[in-house]
């Protein structure tokens, strides 16, 4: 019985950190080429990748590899939720 329920803290534990970073990366991603687009004005991921000599849709790959985390924390949730 213990192992199962240290699977399931593992797995409940990196599904949250999908969560987290998925959200992470498509409000920095999205949100700095939103800003930059808007205002002319780099922060977070923006800034960081102009200063690295990034293209400009670099920041738009970064803001879809976000949405690809969300969408893979909502697959295995729901396929998780199905299963009980």
């Amino acid at each position: 019985m213990p192992k199962q329920q240290l699977k399931k803290s593992d797995t409940s534990s990196g599904q949250g950190l999908l969560w987290l970073f998925g959200a992470i990366l498509t409000v920095q991603g999205f949100g700095s080429a939103i800003t930059e687009a808007a205002w002319n004005t780099s922060f977070g991921v923006a800034g960081l990748l102009q200063a690295a000599h990034v293209p400009e849709w670099g920041t738009l790959l970064v803001g879809c590899a976000g949405a690809a985390l969300l969408a893979t924390a909502a697959r295995r949730h729901f396929t998780e939720r199905q299963a009980h």
